[in-house]
């Protein structure tokens, strides 16, 4: 081969490569676009369930999951991911509700420091009360990814999504919001991919944690 040869055969790799990270990166902003406009959709009412599951990790998700609960779109509540410390009183509170109201209906599981965490707490929980039917709250932005995790926990648990619109994401263009949303669509395709092992140790950042106005101890 050819000095002349070999240069041109580097070339093709080159282009080719960059053809493909081209290409890639488009399938990506594609993607991102879907995912950005599922975030920003309103819940829609969910029909009567067995149960309902918070997953924790901003104030407005606890308020919609006790507000289905009160309304009597199912019977029982499990708040996934509570920080120690943290009391059913205080959670209640945040909309003027009685603890005592709703004590014997509300679970508090104290387990959870992940999304997959959040899944296998809420496994645990489905399965020692024999629910059939569920209710899971969480952030319109979190929903994809928690709902892939709940389906490999709880193949046989019909789920009804009720996506809670993040304070951050309401007609915000601060490129904090932007970094969050890209950041949960990158954990989505890992999760996809069967590349979750990535974001095991996920936690809660500071940024997200300021963004959801909520305690540094919730999940994300």
């Amino acid at each position: 081969m050819t000095a002349w040869q070999a240069a041109h055969r580097l070339l093709q790799a080159a282009q080719a490569g960059s053809a493909l990270l081209l290409a890639a990166a488009a399938a990506w902003g594609v993607g991102f676009a879907w995912f950005d406009h599922a975030a920003h959709q309103p819940a829609q009412p969910p029909p009567a369930s067995d149960g309902i599951v918070v997953l924790t990790g901003g104030a407005d998700r606890i308020e919609a999951a006790l507000r289905l609960l009160t309304d009597g779109r199912a019977p029982l509540l499990l708040v996934s991911g509570v920080a120690r410390g943290a009391e059913l009183a205080e959670l209640t509170r945040r909309i003027q509700l009685d603890s005592a109201q709703v004590a014997g209906q509300v679970t508090l599981g104290r387990t959870a420091a992940t999304t997959v965490g959040n899944a296998a707490e809420t496994a645990r929980w489905v399965q020692a009360l024999g629910l059939h039917r569920l209710i899971v709250v969480t952030a319109g932005y979190h929903m994809p990814r928690a709902l892939l995790e709940m389906r490999r926990m709880l193949p046989d648990t019909e789920l009804h999504a009720v996506p809670v619109q993040s304070p951050a994401l309401r007609g915000s263009t601060d490129p904090a919001a932007a970094r969050m949303l890209a950041n949960e669509y990158d954990k989505l395709i890992a999760v996809r991919l069967g590349l979750a092992w990535l974001f095991r140790t996920e936690k809660t950042s500071m940024a997200k944690a300021r963004m959801e106005k909520t305690p540094m101890e919730q999940t994300g």
